[in-house]
């Protein structure tokens, strides 16, 4: 029950902010006053079906201006979010991780959880947060422009929702294709592939967003609470668990999405979704997604 319930929720959240029929007609972006807010996913401005903004773009285009200045709206809607929700963001509302999840329900290939040297890896998108979302966005030009550095050279997602569908119905655009979008394609088309053998690897490894929201995990509003007491230490949390992340780690590590799977996995019901701190004594939780 609980996995149908996310994946409505992924595909409703997706076509909320990105089903604006017309602008995919027509190629032309929304650029009502919606684009004035973000929703907390990735979620290009460029694509023709966005009604919202991208919180990653929104803190990059701040860093754009004149000068140097510190991104306060930016870093509020992060806290916001974040300690509301931590990477439950990722696991819910995030539609190009849902992409990458329909990606790697193809059966072709032996599934993984992580790639090699993981533990390593998965500090990839911690650098990409400073330096591309960063320092790039601070310092590197075009022109006299300052460069939204991670959107322009990196984002899979603006690739596949804004790039691509722009193109396809702008044959002016297609003619000035030139290296940055072939290279651009390039990763896309990678990590598209690779999610079809590795589950959501832009999310564990590149993504910026989810850096962020990682940072939060350990004491968002909503949790995913173990009961210690109740615990039979069975295995099956871990085996569920699409990071790989033992009892002890889940939804407090920085990797964890709150996908829910380990809940639906422990037949001993001692773990479920609560609004209250993994630390709140149990009378305290308010469950919210308990599955009986």
């Amino acid at each position: 029950m609980l996995k149908k319930l996310r994946f409505a929720v992924q595909v409703l959240f997706t076509i909320l902010t990105n089903g604006y029929l017309y602008g995919f007609l027509n190629g032309k972006i929304y650029q009502g006053n919606l684009k004035y807010t973000c929703v907390p996913g990735l979620n290009c401005y460029s694509c023709p079906g966005a009604v919202a903004s991208c919180p990653m773009g929104a803190l990059q285009a701040l860093l754009n201006r004149q000068g140097v200045h510190i991104p306060f709206g930016a870093l509020g809607f992060f806290f916001l979010f974040g300690s509301l929700l931590g990477r439950f963001v990722c696991g819910w509302l995030c539609p190009f991780g849902l992409v990458q999840e329909l990606m790697h329900k193809i059966p072709v290939f032996r599934k993984r959880k992580t790639l090699p040297f993981h533990s390593v890896l998965k500090y990839g998108k911690y650098l990409v947060l400073i330096l591309l979302a960063g320092v790039g966005s601070l310092f590197l030009f075009d022109g006299f422009a300052k460069v939204p550095a991670f959107c322009k050279y990196l984002c899979p997602s603006g690739t596949l929702l804004g790039a691509l569908p722009l193109m396809a119905a702008n044959e002016a655009l297609r003619s000035q294709a030139g290296g940055l979008f072939f290279w651009k394609a390039g990763v896309l088309l990678f990590l598209l592939l690779l999610s079809v053998k590795v589950y959501r690897p832009f999310c564990q490894y590149l993504c910026p967003l989810g850096a962020v929201y990682g940072w939060f995990n350990r004491f968002s509003l909503v949790q995913i609470h173990w009961e210690k007491e109740s615990c039979t230490a069975c295995g099956l949390c871990q085996r569920a668990c699409p990071a790989d992340l033992s009892k002890e780690e889940i939804s407090r590590s920085p990797e964890c999405i709150r996908c829910g799977r380990c809940v639906e996995a422990c037949p001993q019901k001692c773990l479920h979704f609560s609004v209250k701190s993994p630390d709140t004594p149990k009378k305290a939780s308010s469950q919210i997604l308990h599955k009986e």
